[in-house]
């Protein structure tokens, strides 16, 4: 099996805590991966709310995810809360990458438990197809 590694820049621009939930639990007593993508997802609303953006709409435009990859670190209890690490990459005329960087603290030291990419494309739901991402949203991700 071949491992996934994801390349993160040095500096996040956000950042986001995400309290894991008794529900977020599978029968491994620890955060389920199925779990997981849904804090991801949650710190992604969080990040485009920041500048009062939704992903149905980033300036007319609407966004949609073409890819995920996670790596997982370490397991992740009950009642910890997540610190999620956000930075954009690979910005380009219609696409871009978000990664992300799970961290918890156990005992006043935090440890890395998952790396996670998503593929964003700009997307026109009306028309149903790969739109520009809008010069406005563009230059958040690349400031």
């Amino acid at each position: 099996m071949s491992k996934i590694k994801n390349d993160f820049p040095e500096i996040f621009s956000h950042s986001f805590k995400i309290p894991v939930r008794i529900t977020d639990l599978n029968y491994g007593d620890h955060v389920g991966n199925d779990s997981l993508v849904s804090i991801i997802h949650e710190s992604r609303v969080q990040f485009l709310q920041h500048y009062n953006y939704t992903e149905l709409n980033i300036g007319g435009i609407g966004l949609i995810m073409a890819n995920l990859t996670i790596e997982f670190k370490k397991e992740i209890f009950y009642p910890a809360l997540i610190e999620v690490n956000i930075g954009a990459a690979n910005v380009a005329k219609v696409s871009f990458d978000l990664l992300y960087k799970l961290s918890v603290n156990r005992g006043d030291v935090f440890f890395d438990v998952a790396y996670a990419k998503s593929g964003m494309v700009a997307y026109d739901y009306e028309k149903k197809k790969v739109a520009l991402l809008p010069e406005n949203f563009k230059a958040i991700l690349t400031a």
